[in-house]
């Protein structure tokens, strides 16, 4: 359910500015679970923001401010948007599958902390780059682990994946790695799940991460994984059903691995994205019609899936409100809603153009009011098919 103030700035906003659709973000909601996150995380555990999340500068200056220790990047032109927001290069990490020669080689050159590798040719093309610079690079290497984390929205771990190295393939290669001469191996990525809302689940996850960081150190005499990286997949809920992650109980759980493994001293990191920017956003957009289709009301907005994508793409609703903006009728006989079961959609020309995976109950809506969706300072406006049939870009409005 909005806010009253935030209900109040999204009329006003649609009352003076010509665009029908737009986003909406309050970064100081950010900035309040980063400072939330400082205060519960046991010693050694370093939160970078996964600026894929949402790019806009607006969040990357807030992640800054509140005192993240960096950012992680997926690609080279987020690497040059972090730097240009205020971060060092050796506050930045860079993941990801498919790293270019031309990524590999800026990162390399900039200095920025770690490079985490997904393949043996991904770090015989880093160690060769960092040859012929007179360099040796940290490098974390990503490990597609053989588990899943149960009820996660998103798996990336357990099946085929061009996410990191299969475990089993990881155990055989990691010889070759520890022998190239201008790569310094300083720990493991394993990131198995996103959208997890169960603490329980992962902390399992780091259970197991653990025993193989062990496992490795028992192996190799001399090579310590100094630096273990979860990923992130704190979940939010999004169904609104009551089952916030609990981060307070994750980091009391954390603590108490890290000294059944005796790792103390050691570094942990947590790149967060979703889970710092969703609650900042919303996307709002003009209600353009509203008609009856053998017996289901159809709701038509002034953007659609190319604004906002991620239910359609996910399958997953995101909480809806509708703002009353007590228009005139167009005329006497218009159609509205009035507690009912509705699709919502936009003016794409396809019936995959949804603004939720799944029919929404409303209890009112008029033509001219705002859909206005929650939970959409991530993966929205960056995550779009922006171009599509040429629709002007929602304005990005930062309160």
């Amino acid at each position: 359910m909005l806010s009253p103030s935030i209900e109040q700035t999204i009329r006003s906003l649609a009352e003076t500015r010509p665009e029908r659709s737009f986003y909406l973000y309050d970064p100081s909601v950010m900035a309040q679970k980063i400072a939330d996150l400082g205060d519960n995380m046991p010693e050694g555990v370093a939160i970078y923001y996964a600026m894929k999340a949402n790019p806009h500068v607006a969040f990357l200056e807030t992640a800054r401010r509140a005192g993240v220790a960096g950012v992680e990047i997926a690609s080279l032109g987020e690497g040059r948007k972090a730097i240009e927001a205020g971060f060092a290069p050796n506050q930045i990490i860079f993941t990801g599958p498919g790293k270019s020669p031309e990524e590999l080689d800026w990162s390399v050159a900039v200095g920025i902390r770690t490079i985490h590798v997904e393949s043996l040719t991904e770090a015989h093309r880093l160690n060769a780059i960092a040859a012929a610079q007179g360099r040796v690079q940290d490098v974390l290497v990503r490990v597609n682990p053989n588990f899943h984390v149960h009820g996660a929205q998103a798996n990336f771990s357990g099946d085929s994946s061009k996410l990191g190295m299969d475990q089993d393939r990881f155990r055989a290669a990691l010889p070759e790695i520890l022998a190239l001469e201008n790569l310094n191996f300083v720990g493991l990525h394993v990131y198995s799940a996103s959208g997890v809302l169960e603490v329980s689940d992962l902390l399992k996850n780091c259970e197991l991460v653990f025993a193989l960081a062990a496992e490795i150190e028992d192996q190799y005499q001399g090579v310590s994984c100094s630096t273990i990286d979860f990923g992130g997949g704190f979940g939010i809920d999004y169904l609104q059903e009551g089952r916030d992650f609990a981060p307070g109980p994750y980091a009391e759980g954390l603590s108490r691995l890290i000294s059944r493994f005796g790792f103390a001293g050691r570094r942990f990191v947590l790149e967060l994205g979703r889970y710092l920017t969703a609650d900042s956003g919303w996307y709002a957009t003009e209600i353009l019609d509203i008609k009856d289709s053998l017996g289901k009301k159809q709701v038509v907005c002034a953007g659609g899936s190319h604004h906002f994508r991620r239910p359609a793409a996910l399958g997953i609703n995101h909480p809806v409100s509708i703002v009353s903006m007590n228009r005139p009728k167009i005329f006497a006989g218009q159609e509205s809603v009035d507690n009912e079961s509705v699709f919502i959609g936009g003016p794409l020309c396809n019936t995959a153009d949804r603004l939720s995976a799944k029919d929404v109950a409303l209890a009112h809506a008029e033509i001219g009011d705002m859909a206005v969706f929650e939970l959409a300072g991530a993966y929205g406006y960056s995550m779009s098919h922006l171009e599509f049939l040429s629709h002007a870009h929602p304005p990005e409005i930062v309160i």
